[in-house]
């Protein structure tokens, strides 16, 4: 036997060999759809993926995901964990679904400031009768100076029907609403006013992804960033990220 005939011996055995592990692979990812459906029967097929751990499908839900056995048993809600490298491998498919699920919000359904050409975009969630959203609004300018693009998104914490609430309302009905945001923080009256809004939308995507504090601060990866952040320091770790990105 010639060795050219032995290569494509080995060739097709490969290519029968890849086409059983695909169709197996298929098979599973069916398999675990399959069972993810029972609780969530909208949930689409591309949802279910493949995991770097063989035999663990991961399920992302924007902006949720979790792990699921090839036979449906076994779920996992919690994070991946490569021992070998030390990379959390759940954190980037996490913080792109966040990004993704902010991003589809659209700026129109934000109260926006900053440069028009920024370097660095953060979105922010925020309650305006929280001390710290203020002292972070109180630097709006020095944001603006350090090349950084702030979207605001209203996250009320004390829920529906609270005054926080109603101020969020308030400042998006109003006819200018940079400036009621700004008087807002500042702790002036704003004239109470109702009109469609998204703070209810914004609210319930706070609570999805997870935030539990505000101000919370999303970078362009989807990182979130608990807590006031002064422009210089918040500066400084876009520009790490950027650059480790």
């Amino acid at each position: 036997m010639n060795f050219v005939f032995k290569l494509l011996l080995a060739a097709t055995a490969l290519l029968f060999f890849n086409a059983s592990v695909m169709a197996d692979a298929d098979a599973d990812i069916k398999q675990a759809h399959a069972a993810v459906q029972k609780m969530i029967p909208t949930v689409p097929l591309e949802a279910i993926q493949p995991s770097p751990l063989p035999g663990l499908y991961q399920v992302m839900i924007p902006p949720q995901m979790f792990y699921i056995s090839a036979d449906g048993r076994f779920a996992i809600d919690g994070d991946l964990i490569d021992l070998q490298s030390g990379v959390n491998v759940t954190n980037a498919v996490r913080d792109e679904m966040r990004i993704a699920a902010v991003n589809a919000q659209g700026e129109d359904a934000m109260i926006v400031y900053g440069p028009k050409k920024p370097k660095h975009t953060v979105t922010v969630f925020t309650d305006i009768d929280c001390g710290y959203c203020r002292k972070l609004h109180k630097e709006i300018d020095q944001y603006g100076k350090a090349g950084i693009k702030v979207r605001y998104m209203a996250y009320p914490r004390a829920g529906p029907n609270s005054g926080s609430y109603q101020k969020a309302v308030s400042v998006w009905c109003s006819k200018d609403r940079n400036d009621a945001l700004t008087r807002a923080k500042l702790g002036e009256e704003i004239k109470a006013a109702d009109c469609a809004n998204p703070v209810a939308q914004q609210y319930e995507l706070a609570q999805r992804i997870g935030l539990r504090g505000t101000p919370a601060i999303i970078t362009e990866q989807g990182q979130v960033l608990p807590g006031y952040v002064p422009a210089a320091q918040l500066k400084m770790m876009l520009d790490g990220h950027t650059a480790s990105k």
